[in-house]
C-alpha cells in the first residue's frame, strides 16, 4: 500500500468494534486521493472479518472531515485533475463514491461518530454509515454547489431517503450550514450526541454483543426496505428468519436468556 494511503486512516480492532479514523488532522482529515482511496482500503478490509460486530467511523483532531482539500480543487481549476477508471466496488465505479458505498457491502452495522465539520464529501461519507451520531455544535453542509458542483459520492441518492427530497433540495441547492442539533432534526443525523465518539463507542460494543448473524441479517433486511418490490422484502424476512431460528448461534443465544 503506498505510504500515503497507509497514513490517511487508521484501523484497529477492539472486543469485535473495529474504529476506522480519519487521521490527517492538521487538514481537517480533508479529502484527497490518498484518503479516497484508504477508505475504501479499510472499508474493504472489514468486509470478510468474522471478528468485527460493529464499526465505529470518525475522525482525528477538531473534525469528522472538511471535505474535499484545496489542491483538488486547483487541479479542477487548471485542469490538471484526471479521473482514473476503476473497477466496480458493488454499485459503485468512481472513486469518491466507492469512499461511501463500501460501509453498505460492510456487513457489520457501521456508526459515525460527527464532531466538528462535516462538509461536502465529508458529509457524504458520514451519510455512508448506517447510524450517525452529532455534536450538537458540529457543523454539516452538502456544500458542493457552493464550488460549482454537485454531490457525487452517493449523497444525490442517499440524502432523500434520510431527509425527504424537499429538504434534500433545499440542502443540496444551497450549500447552508447546519449544526449537528438541527441536522438531528432533519434526519440527516441519527441523533445528537454530547460525546458522539463515546456514546458511538459504547452503542457499537452493545451490537457487537448481540447474535453476528442476527445483526449483519436484521441490515441486510432493513437496506432493502424501499428499494425492492414489497414482496421481495418479505421474502427476504422469510430467507433470513428461516437460516436464524435453530442455527446454533440462534440456540446459544435462547438458552444465556432463559437460563
Amino acid at each position: 500500500m503506498d505510504d500515503d494511503v497507509s497514513r490517511r486512516v487508521a484501523l484497529e480492532v477492539t472486543d469485535g468494534v473495529a474504529t476506522v479514523r480519519l487521521d490527517r488532522p492538521e487538514k481537517l482529515n480533508a479529502l484527497d486521493p490518498a484518503m479516497f482511496e484508504a477508505l475504501v482500503a479499510a472499508g474493504t478490509a472489514l468486509v470478510d472479518r468474522d471478528d468485527v460486530g460493529a464499526v465505529v467511523l470518525t475522525g482525528a483532531g477538531r473534525a469528522f472531515c472538511a471535505g474535499l482539500d484545496l489542491a483538488s480543487f486547483a487541479a479542477m481549476a487548471d485542469g490538471s485533475r484526471v479521473v482514473v477508471p476503476r473497477e466496480p466496488l458493488g454499485a459503485a465505479r468512481a472513486l469518491g463514491q466507492q469512499a461511501v458505498h463500501v460501509w453498505s457491502l460492510v456487513p457489520a452495522p457501521v456508526i459515525a461518530a460527527v464532531h466538528g465539520f462535516a462538509f461536502g464529501g465529508g458529509l457524504q461519507v458520514a451519510l455512508g454509515a448506517d447510524i450517525r451520531l452529532v455534536a450538537p455544535d458540529a457543523q454539516l453542509s452538502v456544500m458542493e454547489v457552493q464550488w460549482g458542483l454537485v454531490p457525487d459520492m452517493c449523497g444525490t441518492q442517499i440524502l432523500p431517503e434520510l431527509v425527504g427530497r424537499d429538504v434534500a433540495k433545499e440542502l443540496a441547492l444551497t450549500g447552508r450550514r447546519v449544526s449537528g442539533s438541527e441536522a438531528a432534526r432533519l434526519g440527516l443525523a441519527t441523533r445528537e450526541a454530547a460525546d458522539p465518539l463515546a456514546e458511538a463507542q459504547a452503542l457499537a460494543a452493545g451490537i457487537a454483543g448481540h447474535s453476528r448473524s442476527a445483526t449483519r441479517a436484521t441490515k441486510r433486511l432493513l437496506d432493502l426496505a424501499g428499494r425492492v418490490p414489497l414482496a421481495e422484502g418479505l421474502q427476504a424476512e422469510q430467507d433470513e428468519i428461516g437460516a436464524l431460528i435453530g442455527s446454533p448461534e440462534q440456540v446459544a443465544v435462547v438458552r444465556r436468556r432463559l437460563a
